[in-house]
């Protein structure tokens, strides 16, 4: 994207302190309708964004993807120029990759320059299988094949499942099953950090997770992890050390699982290792 582009987004998106003050507003609006749309680091400049809603995804292209923008939340912000690769995921499953530019920070993030019509990735991104339609009574039947297998039968195939057979088998509350999805050599990052916070997580779950250099890389899935009460304490405390500040105060503030959690979370922000 050439400098030009840039600086024409910069102007309408606002100045920095309007950008800012827009953020603010955005988040408490977000506070009141419900959960925000979710961001998964899957690299050091990739990024997955998932819009929970129709209505949240309709907000995102008024505000920011008619006019070429998008608003990044992300604890680890990007440089201003840097170019990232996003991965938008529509509140129906469809998904389109962009090319984007970050162009100011903000408070919760850091607003891009996308590449693409803003029109075009809404119409993609609401793309959804109309009901009665053979894609609704194909989910239909597998969501009753897998039900009908076996405990044995479900471990088995978590381990080489498809993405779709994954989505179901990531709501199993059978430990065991989300052991052997972990053994998927398909298995995407977006898809760990939901296994990461699980109510289910054991013991065994957890050590693999961090075991696993590429997840164990991943902020989503440390902050996953240690925000999950079901993860050890042990290793909980592992991951305090290797979170930013912005996470480290959230849990000093009363985000944590437990008091030694806490106390962990302001030593380390007081400077005592």
């Amino acid at each position: 994207m050439t400098g030009g582009a840039v600086r024409r987004l910069l102007f309408s998106f606002g100045t920095e302190e309007e950008l800012h003050a827009l953020a603010g507003r955005e988040a408490e609006e977000r506070e009141e309708s419900g959960p925000a749309m979710k961001t998964t680091r899957t690299g050091p400049r990739a990024f997955t964004v998932t819009f929970e809603s129709e209505e949240e995804l309709r907000e995102e292209h008024r505000v920011a993807l008619s006019v070429g923008g998008l608003r990044l939340p992300t604890e680890e912000k990007p440089p201003v120029f840097t170019a990232v690769a996003v991965t938008l995921r529509g509140p129906f499953g469809a998904e389109v990759a962009v090319k984007g530019t970050v162009v100011a920070p903000l408070p919760d993030g850091v607003a891009l320059a996308v590449e693409g019509s803003g029109d075009a990735l809404l119409e993609t991104l609401l793309a959804r299988s109309a009901p009665g339609t053979d894609g609704g009574e194909k989910d239909q039947s597998l969501w009753d094949r897998i039900r009908g297998l076996s405990r044995m039968e479900k471990i088995l195939l978590a381990a080489k499942a498809e993405r779709n057979e994954r989505a179901l088998f990531l709501q199993d509350n059978d430990p065991q099953v989300l052991q052997s999805l972990l053994k998927n050599p398909r298995l995407t990052l977006d898809e760990v950090v939901r296994v990461a916070k699980s109510a289910f997580l054991t013991y065994q779950t957890a050590e693999l997770i961090l075991k696993t250099n590429q997840w164990a890389a991943s902020l989503d899935v440390r902050v996953a992890l240690v925000h999950n009460p079901k993860t050890p304490p042990v290793f909980a405390l592992r991951i305090v050390p290797t979170l930013p500040e912005a996470e480290l105060k959230s849990i000093a503030r009363g985000a944590a699982t437990s008091m030694a959690l806490k106390q962990a979370a302001l030593k380390r922000l007081q400077g005592g290792g």
